[in-house]
């Protein structure tokens, strides 16, 4: 195992490991959790799993050498940058890339953002190589700076989570729609599973008897458009049907005061149970608390719909927006228009209801992973086309 500390002279004469196919390029991964991390590590899965012969070089700019990372291997050989100094963490990758491109002319890079697209795509064209850049959602929903967009239009493939985000970044930052592959997001099948409500939860957040919707969020002022107090006010409607129901907001941030603040304008206080941050590990003993999950939500593509699903619980989405693909246009969930608590109320009665095909746990875990399970991903990975080994497989 090969990995560059932070410190670490760089000796562009030297070869940083064997010979590498390729080469990925990130922000964060395994310090941070998030969507994003979350769609890494499924690549990094999804890779491990293509048969040999392959070798990749991954440079993280703001992860450290003690993260916590299991796809370290002879296959996936990291590089670690994370400095108190941004600017410098950024200058020594740049040079580590460089060595490592020089020496190693991988096959293809792989940019995992892109505000790093500018650095990936300098150094690929200046030496000839092909690259990709991930996109996520928001990040390229709105015009880019014109050097981003340079390094977007040059680069030889375009990834995306969605049909919604390949449509709206294509047309707003003028990229070929050709370019730009859909790789949607993963659940992992074997740890989001369904299962009974534990009562030890129920009794913390005083959930028991209740009809519980849930969501999962980031709860900052800039992300509002998560739909949390959306669906804060469609709850006086929903007490009308089912006098029992409370609401799960799980997550943090600078906007919980004003959603609190709602929920007491509102007279649904004693409903409203704002649970803070739950790691990963936790959440599925969260999302078992559940009879619905709601996000009214401008997403890129959603992960959490497919976490809920495969835990069997039903869902409602936004409907313009990422949301269509892990929703199947509707098939698999309600998708209504996301700031309107008439529209996410009458949803929400309709699944508490349960009379509904979507509210079938079973079949609705079926579906997702059918779709969207590792598997899924693994065979979407390799149609991909960008690996240029023949004979690779899964």
């Amino acid at each position: 195992m090969s990995i560059t500390k932070v410190g670490e002279n760089i000796n562009l004469g030297q070869p940083l490991t064997a010979k590498a196919n390729h080469v990925f390029v990130f922000i964060e991964i395994f310090e941070r959790e998030g969507g994003i991390q979350s769609y890494v590590k499924d690549v990094f899965r999804a890779y491990l799993a293509l048969r040999e012969p392959l070798c990749a070089e991954v440079f993280l700019l703001r992860d450290g050498p003690g993260c916590s990372n299991p796809f370290e291997s002879d296959k996936l050989k990291f590089h670690y940058f994370k400095t108190q100094s941004l600017q410098l963490g950024r200058v020594r990758m740049t040079m580590a890339l460089l060595a490592c491109l020089l020496r190693q002319r991988p096959q293809h890079v792989f940019c995992g953002h892109v505000n790093l697209a500018p650095l990936v795509g300098m150094l690929c064209q200046l030496l000839g190589i092909p690259y990709t850049v991930m996109t996520h959602g928001k990040e390229v929903w709105q015009p880019l700076p014109n050097v981003i967009k340079y390094y977007l239009q040059k680069a030889a493939h375009i990834w995306t989570v969605s049909r919604y985000t390949r449509q709206v970044a294509s047309a707003t930052n003028n990229l070929d729609a050709a370019k730009v592959k859909i790789l949607p997001c993963a659940v992992n099948a074997d740890h989001f599973t369904p299962g009974a409500k534990q009562t030890l939860l129920l009794e913390r957040y005083g959930l028991t008897g209740a009809k519980v919707i849930m969501t999962v969020a980031r709860l900052w002022s800039g992300d509002i458009y998560k739909g949390v107090d959306v669906t804060i006010l469609a709850l006086p409607q929903i007490a009308r049907v089912f006098p029992e129901v409370k609401y799960l907001v799980i997550g943090r941030g600078d906007d919980q005061p004003r959603l609190a603040r709602l929920a007491k304008e509102n007279g649904v206080s004693d409903r409203v149970i704002f649970a803070g941050f739950i790691p990963t590990k936790e959440l599925v003993a969260h999302y078992r608390l559940a009879d619905a999950y709601v996000m009214p939500s401008l997403e890129g593509f959603g992960i959490v719909y497919l976490e809920a699903m495969a835990c069997g619980v039903p869902v409602l989405s936004g409907n313009a927006d990422g949301s269509a693909d892990p929703l199947q246009d509707g098939k698999l969930g309600w998708r209504v228009p996301h700031r309107d608590p008439d529209a996410v109320a009458a949803a929400c009665i309709e699944i508490l209801k349960g009379h509904d095909q979507r509210c079938d746990g079973r079949w609705l875990r079926s579906e997702a992973i059918a779709h969207f399970g590792i598997d899924a991903f693994q065979q979407r990975l390799k149609s991909l086309g960008v690996w240029g080994c023949k004979g690779v497989g899964v």
